[in-house]
């Protein structure tokens, strides 16, 4: 890339973010067409959705106060359409129970805090005060998206096994954060570039616990295995004691036999 500008390195770096948050949004496909055959949320969580389309519309709405921030409107954008369609397909096929809960989210967080916080900063902040204001915020949640991911590697360390935190997505994440800390890095906006460069850390980590723990049993396999060893030695067990049993009354029989004739 020897002779680009800071210009288009902030656009290769943008558009290549757009790409791969794109596939990233696009990532909760399977689980929905699971809930559709099935007919039911039930099983599955709904928060990831209702903070991931917070944290879209906080950058969309920051990308608006800057200018040229034409990527980021771009992929938010999307990022905020299908969000919406994931969890009103989330609210079309839950119990009761967690529609409720869904929609006491969806309204606390997505109209309640977002709803202050643009009213908020549009009356009382003006002008870079305003940007810098809402970039901070973005920044501050974005960090705490980033760091969500502690629990299932927590779980990783405590179980022994990756079943809930699958390479591709920790892959693609990890590729995103680069894109996006790049981008930010070129066009000198640190709200961007800053939680990216904890996402990038926190996705290498991710990688690095799977391949120590892809070849591992999870402690919950183990036991499942030794139950299933447990019930098939038992089951061997009562055989040996039938197949006893069974020839233990034959000789008997045979006996009963002999001395009825004698």
């Amino acid at each position: 890339m020897n002779g680009l500008s800071a210009h288009q390195l902030q656009f290769i770096f943008g558009l290549l973010g757009n790409i791969i948050s794109f596939l990233v949004f696009l990532a909760p496909m399977p689980t929905f067409w699971t809930i559709y055959k099935k007919k039911t949320s039930e099983g599955f969580q709904s928060i990831p959705y209702v903070v991931a389309l917070m944290s879209a519309m906080l950058l969309l709405y920051y990308a608006t106060l800057k200018t040229d921030a034409y990527l980021l409107i771009s992929i938010n954008s999307f990022g905020c359409v299908i969000e919406v369609i994931y969890i009103a397909l989330y609210l079309f096929y839950a119990p009761k129970k967690q529609k409720i809960f869904t929609l006491k989210l969806f309204i606390i967080f997505n109209l309640g805090c977002s709803g202050v916080m643009v009213g908020g900063t549009m009356v009382f902040l003006h002008g870079m005060k305003r940007t810098n204001a809402v970039g901070w915020i973005c920044a501050a949640f974005n960090l705490s998206v980033f760091a969500s991911p502690l629990s299932i590697m927590k779980r990783v360390i405590r179980t022994k096994s990756v079943e809930y935190m699958p390479f591709s997505l920790s892959f693609f994440l990890t590729l995103s954060a680069t894109m996006w800390f790049f981008y930010g890095f070129f066009i000198k906006d640190l709200f961007i570039a800053l939680p990216n460069v904890v996402g990038f850390l926190l996705g290498m980590v991710q990688m690095i616990m799977y391949m120590i723990y892809k070849d591992r049993k999870g402690k919950v396999e183990e036991k499942l295995e030794e139950g299933a060893k447990f019930w098939e030695e038992d089951d061997q067990n009562l055989s040996i004691v039938k197949t006893q049993r069974e020839t233990k009354e034959i000789n008997m029989a045979e006996t009963n036999h002999y001395t009825i004739h004698e």
